[in-house]
């Protein structure tokens, strides 16, 4: 059986680690957060949406072991980088923590060692920046002294019907020795492997996935703005064009984009196709769209407050929901901050209340907000607010109440549609 290092232990390596070491892997996890790796020797788990009530059995046995030592990849055959690749603030590809991580590897990679990317990339990084990185490091050569591969992560928080276990795995590999070894290693994990011809063949499926995504969600977000000034409601339209059984995939409009991934892996390509001068009109197109909705939603604050005879300045702004999709505790890259950034331009005063979030974590975007806490869920605290607005649907909110305890609510995700509410309680954005 191959012992298997995973680098990086948030949202896409804890859970990968965890799933090689429930499949009798020896597993080790490491991370430069002296926090996480001290949380995990404890057994106690930092991603809440994640099943580890095994941790402690997993670390008691031995199967798995976590670490902040890059060397410890020395007592491994199989390295799966798990690495942050945002965008920099001119919303450039941004490869230094997957290339510092690497540079920190190259000198305990073995021979016969099997690397893999998961990381979001163009098409091109494995096979040029990450393995130059490596080889230049290691002294030894991609395809012959070591295997290097790539195969992009499809993990999406906190749907229970869709398993790590159970979500085919794309592999791409620099040789055909490379895939095979790859290959043979998430099969003890995964129930299908689909190998395909490059690394690059794999980078560009997982950006496709995703550019697929941010285009359709784009689409219904303008839709949205064109049919509420028709008087159409886009919701119901949607629920409506889902019927047909072909031809059809519904998608959802919202405040702007969340998450590590449909926000930035467009422009990804989009970079790198300006390399080789080729226009991507259509990409960037829906993420100008998707970037400029958290603007549209608070013009409709404004507007809501106005009909309350109220002006946006100085008004107290509740935000309800900080992570990026319903139900977990990601605040990754989430419309929420962005919402706050720009309620603060206006001189609103704000708040937030997210169950799943007590307390802003510093973050790449949001440390300003760092160490804010959510407010309590109670008639005594909703009343003091002149507007809340729906961010985040949250299973566990009570929607009910929030109807009985606001006179504005601006809601842009639907959350109140089969609430009872009174006329102009309610705003869609």
């Amino acid at each position: 059986m191959p012992t298997v290092a995973i680098i990086g232990l948030g949202y896409v390596g804890l859970p990968l680690a965890l799933q090689f070491a429930r499949s009798g892997i020896k597993t080790i996890g490491i991370d430069i957060d002296d926090s996480k790796v001290e949380s995990l020797k404890c057994g106690e788990n930092y991603i809440q949406h994640l099943d580890a009530t095994d941790l402690p059995d997993l670390l008691q046995s031995e199967q798995f072991d976590v670490d902040t030592d890059p060397a410890r990849i020395s007592d491994c055959d199989s390295v799966i980088l798990c690495l942050p690749t945002p965008l920099n603030k001119n919303r450039e590809p941004d490869l230094s923590y997957v290339l510092n991580t690497a540079q920190s590897l190259a000198p305990h990679l073995q021979k016969g060692t099997l690397l893999v990317l998961e990381s979001t990339t163009y098409p091109g990084t494995t096979e040029n920046e990450l393995r130059n990185t490596l080889e230049k490091g290691s002294a030894l050569t991609a395809g012959s002294d070591f295997h290097l591969a790539f195969s992009p992560e499809r993990e999406d928080p906190g749907n229970l019907e869709n398993h790590l276990s159970s979500i085919p795995k794309v592999v791409g590999a620099l040789t055909p020795a490379c895939l095979d070894r790859a290959c043979a290693l998430y099969a003890h994990v995964v129930k299908e492997v689909i190998p395909v011809s490059s690394c690059r063949v794999a980078e560009a499926t997982k950006l496709l996935e995703n550019i697929f995504r941010s285009v359709n969600i784009a689409l219904v977000n303008e839709l949205k703005q064109v049919y509420t000034k028709l008087d159409i409601d886009i919701w119901e339209v949607i629920e409506a064009a889902k019927t047909k059984p072909f031809g059809f995939m519904p998608f959802y409009p919202g405040p702007g984009l969340g998450g590590h991934c449909i926000p930035i892996d467009p422009f990804y390509l989009a970079w790198k196709a300006r390399e080789v001068d080729q226009p991507t009109r259509f990409i960037e197109l829906a993420g100008e769209i998707n970037t400029a909705m958290p603007a549209y939603v608070i013009k409709q604050v404004a507007k809501a407050l106005n009909h309350h005879g109220k002006a946006l300045k100085n008004s107290k702004v509740l935000i309800l929901g900080l992570a990026y999709k319903p139900d977990v505790d990601d605040d990754r890259e989430s419309a929420s901050y962005i919402l706050m950034d720009l309620l603060r331009e206006w001189d609103a005063q704000i708040s937030y209340y997210d169950p799943h979030i007590p307390t802003i974590r510093p973050g790449r975007h949001q440390s300003h907000w760092a160490q804010i806490e959510s407010v309590s869920w109670n008639r005594e605290t909703l009343t003091t607010f002149d507007a809340v607005i729906i961010a985040t649907a949250h299973s566990s909110i009570d929607y009910d109440k929030l109807a009985s305890w606001s006179d504005c609510i601006i809601d842009t995700r639907n959350a109140m549609a089969t609430i009872d509410t009174e006329p102009n309680q309610v705003w869609k954005a």
